[in-house]
């Protein structure tokens, strides 16, 4: 027999519906929320659905006198509750549909910001530069480096001497790369005060031995100011 719903027992069956509604959008959110919720750093849809759970284990305990206090209830009384359930699950189901929401986008923000540990600016190609920053590109490629590698080399020669190959400092450092001393390039060219090939060959060379690749020597320059 189906039991009576008085305003208690759709109150009760509504908080049921915000626990299992949370529950079924946050494991919408990913196929293994176990597996993958532990490996995420926020923790937000763990956290939900752990929240959930809990909310449908106090359902479950205080729905277990629900047939024996609800017995009795006249028609006005099972109207009023079937309009406050209605309310309350619509309510409950977009609440928990919003935190799940929220929780998918907190992810993706952090798995777009993973996705460039270094924080430079990614090119979509070569084209995306001219002059010495475009030959730098395309040498960087030809050696096996990808576009966020070029992206590092860029803000690392950026910082240095702004992909000038005239600079120089007082120190003696001399080029785009700023070897120091200047003539050290002369292992890649006998015109390496003037050709910015030159300068950017001996430039790789050298962070490819000290560092293995440009966001490795770009990572050194973010920490102690040079490479």
């Amino acid at each position: 027999m189906i039991p009576l719903l008085t305003r208690y027992g759709a109150r009760v069956a509504a908080v049921l519906v915000l626990a299992l509604g949370a529950v079924i959008a946050v494991n919408a959110v990913t196929d293994d929320p176990s597996e993958q919720d532990a490996q995420h750093p926020s923790q937000a849809a763990a956290e939900q659905q752990a929240e959930a759970e809990a909310a449908y284990e106090e359902v479950r305990y205080l729905h277990v006198n629900y047939i024996d206090e609800t017995a009795g209830a006249d028609v006005a009384v099972k109207a009023d509750a079937l309009a406050d359930f209605a309310a309350d699950r619509a309510a409950s189901l977009n609440g928990a549909q919003e935190d799940a929401d929220q929780a998918e986008a907190e992810a993706e923000a952090e798995a777009e910001a993973n996705s460039n540990p270094t924080s430079v600016d990614i090119p979509g190609s070569c084209s995306d530069y001219s002059g010495n920053k475009a030959t730098g590109c395309a040498m960087a490629l030809e050696n096996g480096h990808d576009l966020e590698q070029v992206g590092c080399l860029v803000a690392l020669w950026d910082r240095e001497s702004g992909w000038n190959e005239y600079a120089a400092n007082g120190i003696g450092a001399y080029g785009i790369p700023q070897a120091l001393p200047g003539d050290k390039m002369a292992s890649a060219g006998s015109d390496w005060e003037t050709n910015p090939v030159t300068q950017i060959k001996w430039g790789l060379g050298y962070i490819e031995g000290r560092y293995g690749n440009p966001c490795g020597a770009w990572a050194h320059s973010e920490e102690v100011g040079w490479y």
